[in-house]
């Protein structure tokens, strides 16, 4: 199997399901494309339950303690939001997004604009920040076989005719951050080897299942998190995990 093979068929499934549900949501009236969203909102709420309960993984609380991985999980949001509005990670990747919009599509209105921007943000967000990102990049960067990162692959399809039919062609933009974001990781696997324990993987898990709530906050409409900023928590997490454990 070939190293980046996973990437590239979940950079596909983003680019054909999103255009599906362009085609799809221009059919679509208002109130069922946000309805959509609602249900694509719960859906990433219950993905991020599932990988936020990774703060119960008995590796973790072996290394670091049963009281521990709460507070590194918290370090690691707190310490990572700091880190990521100091370097404007959420504006930058909006000015990104508007930077493509524009060369896309020239001179579109504000309200077009803003509609492009907000699905390649969400969809970017959703599609890079979830556990499948990073444990299936690594498996495929070490040699270890794509399987998670095509199973990750289908349902980013899914979820792109979801978004695409509420948000447009922004979500096709969000390729661009899957090829970036997967291909970086699984480069990194294969440069580095596996260098991270499991205690190490599931504070990563944990900590980017409560960033997928802020997301799906986001598309509940409920509030805006700067989700973006928080992504260094990634990061930190490990950094954390290995720094309590010399401590314990």
């Amino acid at each position: 199997m070939i190293a980046g093979s996973g990437t590239a068929v979940n950079v596909a499934t983003v680019l054909a399901g999103s255009s599906v549900g362009v085609l799809a949501g221009n059919r679509l009236p208002t109130r069922t494309r946000d309805l959509v969203t609602d249900a694509l909102g719960l859906v990433t709420l219950l993905i991020a339950a599932l990988s936020a309960a990774a703060v119960n993984d008995a590796a973790f609380a072996a290394k670091v303690g049963p009281h521990a991985p709460i507070l590194i999980v918290l370090g690691s949001l707190v310490i990572g939001g700091i880190v990521g509005s100091l370097l404007r990670l959420e504006h930058r990747l909006e000015g990104l997004g508007g930077r493509i919009q524009r060369r896309l599509s020239g001179g579109a209105d504000s309200a077009e604009r803003a509609r492009f921007i907000e699905g390649f943000v969400t969809a970017s967000l959703v599609f890079c920040t979830g556990p499948l990102t990073i444990l299936g990049s690594l498996s495929d960067g070490l040699g270890h076989g794509a399987d998670q990162l095509y199973l990750k692959a289908t349902l980013d399809g899914f979820a792109a005719v979801a978004f695409a039919a509420s948000f447009g062609w922004g979500v096709t933009a969000s390729a661009l951050t899957v090829l970036v974001v997967q291909g970086a990781i699984t480069a990194l696997g294969a440069a580095l080897g596996d260098v991270l324990p499991d205690a190490e993987l599931a504070s990563i898990t944990a900590a980017g299942g409560l960033m997928l709530v802020g997301v799906a906050l986001r598309l509940l409409r409920m509030r805006e998190m700067a989700v973006a900023d928080l992504l260094p928590g990634l990061v930190v997490a490990p950094v954390l995990v290995e720094i309590v454990a010399a401590f314990r």
